[in-house]
């Protein structure tokens, strides 16, 4: 083979696909601020609905719920459209989605003038969660396989490595944007949330639509991915369903309990943060006042962080929480890029059982209600969480060959679990406390814990090498 066809980008026909790599790059940053920008939702459907913290998490569910309906359909389609029609499709109701919310601002508008009830304008934002979610479905299902096929085939980990971190940024910037327009209010302090929330959403649609273009007119080959396994699905007594090999069957267990407990922590951090935390030093408020010169935007982005507490204390407000999502955020890529590395030298299911039990440790922590022992363990729970999903998902579809494609729509699928777990994650906190609440995500990692260390048995096999490489969510 020449030195040209050894490239990252190169392909076996000896053509950079370097540029194409970057577009498709670009929707993992896409779909990671979307879902940044979700998890900052709750808290601000609670304080301008009245909602309850069960009610607001149907936004978790809608946009799960967008994910579950869209899975199998997306991956029919694309392979009906290819990878340039499928991906053009999904940015095309990203955008439906996003120039919706300019109509379900309007209808929450007529809100205060009690021409429709709140759970109606609810249920208009709630639509655009969801148009957003089936577009990203498809994203998801066409750019995580298309970063491995970029190029010579030793790099594909390398490839969607790259691909993941732009994913990992997005999830950092969500949060922020979140904060700035979810949570934004005018100069005698009145929340201006309700007026703004569109803002960043029709941004999204006219990048988007941007976006659409470039890729309608870029070169964009339709690859296609070799079998490594060779498995022969025709050979005969064999039995060939996915549903037969049981370290299968317990992987869409565990990501749909993983999901579950991941949406929970993330779309209630926001509210833990302004409700459990111990009371804010005030030489907190004037450090950070201090740091943004006395004057100016950082200053007054910095002064939004702290407000005065119902009980006359410094707290964190709900910008100030939003802000340290992205921190969140941030742990949860440095838990990628760490465990990366851990991982050429961990078995993965190992890796997946030791990460789980620490997560069902701090979980239990946080439920404890230690003070900021307790909040520096929600931290700890995005670094820890940073593996599990593509670690379930490669070892889910280990050894199943041609079948793994199949296997793979089941697993994208029982991400539903974010829909529903956080809804009784919310029920928990609303007749006890946002700390108990954790007891539902610390229920979760024990069985992912249990799927980890156990998996060698399941999958009837000493060794996980050579499992497939898969982008993480």
């Amino acid at each position: 083979m020449t030195p040209q066809k050894t490239g990252l980008f190169i392909g076996e026909d000896g053509k950079n696909l370097a540029f194409t790599f970057v577009l498709v790059s670009s929707l993992f940053l896409l779909w990671g601020v979307c879902n940044g920008m979700i998890d900052t939702m709750d808290k601000h459907f609670q304080d301008e609905l009245g909602l309850t913290k069960s009610q607001s998490a149907s936004v978790q569910f809608a946009h799960y719920l967008g994910y579950f309906l869209m899975s199998i359909p997306a991956g029919w389609l694309a392979s009906k459209l290819g990878y340039k029609g499928g991906i053009i499709a999904g940015l095309l109701l990203v955008a439906a989605g996003g120039f919706w919310f300019v109509p379900a601002t309007h209808i929450n508008s007529l809100v205060h003038e009690g021409r429709v009830t709140a759970n109606m304008a609810f249920v208009a934002f709630l639509a655009g969660v969801c148009i957003i979610a089936t577009g990203l479905t498809f994203l998801e299902t066409i750019a995580n396989p298309y970063t491995t096929v970029l190029g010579n085939k030793r790099f594909a980990a390398t490839r969607i490595n790259l691909a993941q971190s732009c994913n990992g940024v997005g999830w950092i910037l969500g949060p922020i944007i979140g904060s700035r327009f979810f949570y934004s209010k005018d100069a005698a302090g009145h929340s201006t949330g309700s007026q703004t929330l569109y803002i960043p959403y029709v941004s999204i649609a006219i990048a988007v639509i941007v976006l659409a273009a470039i890729f309608f007119f870029a070169r964009v080959p339709d690859i296609k991915s070799e079998d490594d396994y060779h498995l022969d699905d025709s050979t005969p007594n064999v039995s060939h369903s996915i549903w037969s090999h049981p370290h299968f069957v317990l992987a869409v267990v565990a990501q749909f309990l993983y999901v579950a407990a991941q949406a929970g922590i993330f779309s209630f951090f926001i509210n833990y943060m302004t409700t459990e935390t111990p009371a804010i030093p005030s030489a907190w408020n004037s450090a950070l006042n201090n740091a943004g010169g006395g004057s100016g935007m950082i200053h007054d982005w910095l002064s939004g962080w702290f407000e005065t507490g119902k009980n006359g204390a410094l707290a964190l407000s709900n910008a100030g929480a939003a802000n340290l999502a992205s921190i969140g955020s941030l742990c949860f890529l440095i838990g990628r890029f760490t465990g990366a590395g851990l991982l050429r030298r961990i078995a993965p299911h190992k890796m997946l059982g030791l990460y789980g039990l620490a997560n069902v440790f701090v979980t239990l922590l946080i439920s404890l209600k230690l003070g900021w022992l307790s909040v520096i363990c929600v931290f700890l729970s995005y670094f820890f969480m940073s593996i599990m999903f593509p670690t379930i998902f490669a070892l889910g579809i280990f050894g199943l060959g041609a079948r793994a494609k199949r296997a793979s729509a089941f697993i994208v699928m029982a991400i539903m679990g974010g829909a529903l777990l956080p809804k009784l994650m919310g029920y928990v906190a609303d007749i006890s406390d946002m700390s108990r609440g954790f007891f539902v995500p610390m229920v979760c990692f024990i069985f992912v814990a249990y799927y980890g260390f156990n998996w060698a048995k399941l999958a009837k096999t000493e060794t996980s090498t050579g499992m497939p490489a898969v982008a993480s969510h």
